[in-house]
C-alpha cells in the first residue's frame, strides 16, 4: 500500500480497520480493550470507525493489542552515516544550517 498517496482520513480509516481485525484475532471485546487501555469504549469505537483520536489513546490501544513492538517500523531511528560521524567527532548537531546554494 502506498501510504503517501492516501489522504489522512483514508489512512485513519485503514488503521482503524486493521486494529479491529487485530482485536478480533485476539478475541477481545471493545469493552475489554477499553478497560485494559484505561480509555472509554467510545474511544475504541472511534478508532475502529476510522475517526481521529489522540496519540495517547492510539498508543494505549496499540499496547493492549501488543503492537508496540512494530512501532519502530513506523518511525525508525535515523542512523548517522560513518562519514557524518567522523565530521561530528562526537559532537551532536544543535541546529540545521543551510548553505547559500540550498537557499537560492
Amino acid at each position: 500500500m502506498n501510504w503517501n498517496s492516501l489522504s489522512n482520513s483514508a489512512i485513519i480509516k485503514e488503521v482503524g480497520k486493521r486494529l479491529k481485525e487485530y482485536r478480533f484475532q485476539r478475541k477481545l471485546t471493545q469493552q475489554e480493550v477499553a478497560d485494559q487501555a484505561g480509555i472509554s469504549i467510545f474511544s475504541v469505537t472511534q478508532i475502529e470507525k476510522g475517526r481521529a483520536v489522540t496519540l495517547n489513546v492510539f498508543l494505549s490501544v496499540l499496547r493492549v493489542l501488543r503492537l508496540l513492538n512494530n512501532f519502530e517500523l513506523f518511525i525508525p531511528e535515523i542512523g548517522i552515516s560513518p562519514i557524518e560521524l567522523l565530521k561530528l567527532k562526537g559532537k551532536t548537531p544543535k541546529r540545521v544550517k543551510k548553505s547559500k546554494k540550498q537557499t537560492e
